[in-house]
């Protein structure tokens, strides 16, 4: 159980270079690296979850003599491209660019407040409240996921899409850890301070992190860049 969070992570890796490599065009995959490096980042966040939200076992004891471990960053990359990927991979879409003329439409008077919002959202939580790391960054998600919506209504369908097509993904992935690791869950997730609901054995806090990283993350890559995408 020692390299399990390991070897997850290098799991969740291999999917991730499964669709990298289905991707047929290079700025698909220029978009995949790209959101992928950047997501990786939020490895520097693992501090905030460790012990309070979980504690796992990690290479060289790294989560419980520093905060950090190699494994979070490997996770991070991996969710960043998938998620912003994953609608791509499935449905043939390209992308244009948004004139000048359509980025001074009202909804894009917000585009940077919109593209910021859920680091205020989740900040501002944590210094406010005693929410558990984990309910402020779904909360986060969530909330710039709407944001988004309302900045890049047209995103919709792919942000809605996206978010189950990840859950779905990820239900699965997990399904894999519980059934290589059965009491992995229970000795690592700290149920004290958190609602101690499984689904299938998974924590459903992780359940709703995925709905909630999907439904924001597909989006960042487009709203960014201010491109639109069309079915092809």
């Amino acid at each position: 159980m020692q390299y399990a969070w390991f070897l997850w992570s290098i799991l969740l890796l291999i999917v991730w270079l499964g669709v990298y490599i289905s991707i047929g065009n290079k700025i698909g995959r220029k978009e995949m690296l790209v959101v992928s490096f950047w997501t990786s980042l939020l490895g520097f966040s693992e501090p905030l979850f460790i012990p309070i939200y979980w504690n796992p076992p990690s290479v060289f004891d790294l989560a419980q003599k520093t905060g950090f471990d190699i494994e979070s960053f490997i996770f991070a990359f991996a969710i960043g491209g998938l998620t912003v990927m994953i609608y791509e991979s499935i449905f043939r879409i390209k992308h244009e660019r948004i004139s000048q003329t359509e980025r001074h439409h009202v909804h894009h008077k917000f585009h940077l407040l919109a593209l910021l919002s859920g680091p205020i959202i989740f900040v501002a939580l944590l210094m406010s409240t005693n929410l558990n790391p984990i309910y402020s960054a779904i909360i986060a998600l969530i909330g710039g996921g709407l944001f988004t919506w309302y900045c890049r209504p047209d995103l919709k369908k792919k942000m809605i899409t996206s978010a189950f097509l990840f859950l779905g993904i990820y239900f699965l992935y997990f399904l894999t850890l519980i059934t290589a690791f059965p009491s992995y869950v229970e000795k690592v997730w700290n149920f004290s301070t958190i609602s101690g609901i499984l689904i299938l054995g998974i924590p459903l806090e992780e359940l709703i992190f995925a709905f909630a990283l999907g439904f924001l993350w597909s989006s960042v890559y487009e709203h960014i860049k201010w491109y639109k995408i069309k079915r092809v």
